[in-house]
């Protein structure tokens, strides 16, 4: 039968005294991680005796929220979970041992020091062969006599063969020992963080109520801090051809980062796009007062008046009122924006996360979808087209924003920044360069006008011309972007002409003075855009473009 879950940290009710306390041992059966924290679920049997008891669970990490323990169980029969308290202590400064592992190393040192050995020996004998190169051949025949002159080529080719096996087997044992030393290195990383001597560790004390003996399954979950997971995308772009239409693959995975101080190995792994470290409710707006500001009054005391008042101090030109809990709340919102959408994946199996911060990434999700498939390009800026496709994210969950590795028919082409995009809304990455499509945007005209005998203004006209050019042999979709200067200052008019090419879209992305020509291009199609607009302003004023 399953316990009812009847406490939280600290619970304060009459509860009968507790026999002596049952230190249990625990293992992490499920992780739960957020992109802000992380909720862990332990497990624990235990054997209860009859009436009160209470179990503890010791050295658990002190960044545990205590407000965040819930405790649940079953039993072979009906129990009682009464209070559940939590206790600061001192951390064990032992440092913390991984048996296996240390083995583990042990051995692959005992090879090193073999190969050490070996390569000691041979590089001994290396140098006695040096020496006895060195050695005149009229030294080298027996009873020290010279060397009879014919059989110098014999000896030269014996020294030279024995120095090049020499050389090639201290060769190789330079590979073995570059890897055991990798091999050493790479264990070491992964052993437990050591504890800091007295850093403060949290014991968990349970109290249970048992009519009768019985084996009981206790879990217990809490919040704890020290982790996190960040979305990265892998987004594989099919062009298509002829006899197929473009395809795009776009994998969801979560890199994993932990440094709670807890082994988290052979756990069940669940990501949660859900927000824990933000506040449970919306701010409160305080209200924002406007009056007629009071004169400064002058330090100087007035003759025969009251004594000087003091002057405010005095306050930044750009310096803003002070709304306590606007700015902030504002900012962390803006930082937070997905915390509306709540998803959750399930790693398939059983995972282990290293407790070191070292990265682990997971591939979580993927959908394919027939996007579809245009070009943009920015000559201003830029004059190249850059391929995009577009989608709408028809998954349940949203996509958070964070890095997409894109590739482009098999091809690495870079990465980019994916924004947030809620369920129902439009996807748009970029694909890199077109060399397929050519752009050029020229100066057509400019004329500046200075004011005539009587004029009061200036004006100065600009005009340009956009050529693109689809050297593919299908027709392809291109939007050209450009822009006008807008004006900050109602004394400056801008003014587009109207020999200029109507754009499609009068407004991009709603940025004043940005817009768009979005056209369909035959196969070796050629479009030009023209874009011309004049200034005026008064001639007795300097303006600049920035």
């Amino acid at each position: 039968m399953r316990a009812v879950i009847l406490a939280a940290v600290a619970v304060a009710f009459s509860w009968p005294a507790l026999a002596a306390d049952i230190e249990a041992t625990s293992r992490i059966d499920t992780v739960t991680v957020y992109p802000d924290g992380a909720s862990v679920t332990r497990r624990t049997n235990v054997t209860l005796p009859a009436g009160a008891s209470s179990i503890v669970l010791k050295g658990l990490p002190a960044s545990i929220d205590p407000a965040s323990i819930r405790v649940a169980g079953e039993g072979t029969a009906a129990f009682a979970i009464g209070s559940v308290e939590t206790r600061n202590v001192p951390g064990d400064p032992r440092p913390v041992i991984d048996a296996a592992l240390e083995e583990k190393l042990r051995a692959l040192r005992d090879r090193r020091d073999a190969a050490a050995a070996r390569f000691e020996a041979i590089d001994r004998r290396r140098a006695m062969i040096r020496r006895y190169a060195e050695a005149g051949p009229e030294k080298l025949s027996p009873q020290s006599r010279p060397l009879d002159v014919a059989q110098w080529p014999g000896a030269w080719d014996a020294v030279g063969e024995a120095l090049a096996k020499a050389n090639e087997d201290l060769r190789l044992i330079t590979v073995e020992l570059r890897g055991l030393d990798e091999e050493i290195a790479a264990l070491e990383r992964a052993r437990p963080q050591p504890r800091s001597p007295g850093a403060p560790r949290l014991d968990v004390t349970i109290a249970l109520d048992a009519p009768s003996a019985l084996s009981a399954a206790l879990t217990v979950t809490y919040r704890v801090g020290g982790a996190l997971w960040r979305p990265l995308y892998d987004a594989r772009l099919d062009t298509g051809g002829k006899d197929r239409k473009p395809s795009l693959e776009l994998v969801r995975r979560a890199e994993i980062v932990q440094r709670t101080g807890e082994t988290w190995s052979d756990v069940v792994l669940v990501v949660s796009t859900v927000r824990v470290a933000r506040s449970g409710g919306a701010p409160d707006l305080a209200s924002w007062r406007v009056d007629f500001a009071e004169p400064v009054m002058s330090r100087r005391a007035p003759s025969g008046g009251a004594p000087p008042m003091s002057a405010p101090s005095p306050q930044p030109a750009d310096a803003q009122p002070k709304l306590a809990e606007e700015a902030p709340a504002g900012e962390r919102e803006a930082r937070l924006d997905a915390g509306a959408f709540q998803a959750a994946f399930a790693v398939p199996g059983r995972v282990t996360i290293p407790q070191d911060g070292s990265p682990k990434a997971f591939r979580i999700s993927s959908v394919t979808v027939k996007p579809a498939l245009s070009l943009k390009t920015v000559p201003v800026l830029d004059p190249t087209a850059y391929l995009e496709a577009s989608f709408v994210n028809e998954e349940e969950a949203p996509l958070l924003p964070g890095q997409v590795a894109i590739h482009r028919d098999g091809a690495f082409v870079g990465r980019v920044s994916l924004a947030m995009v809620a369920p129902g809304d439009k996807v748009q990455l970029a694909f890199g360069a077109d060399d397929r499509v050519k752009v050029a945007r020229v100066a057509v005209a400019r004329r500046e006008e200075e004011p005539g005998f009587l004029g009061s203004s200036r004006t100065d006209l600009r005009e340009f011309k956009t050529v693109v050019k689809n050297l593919h042999d299908f027709p392809v979709r291109i939007t050209v972007l450009d822009r006008v200067p807008v004006a900050d200052n109602t004394a400056i008019t801008v003014e587009t002409l109207s020999r200029s090419t109507p754009p499609t879209d009068k407004v991009v992305d709603d940025k004043r003075g940005v817009m768009g020509w979005s056209y369909d291009y035959a196969a070796g199609e050629q479009k030009e855009i023209l874009l011309a607009y004049r200034l005026k302003w008064p001639a007795d004023r300097e303006i600049r473009l920035r």
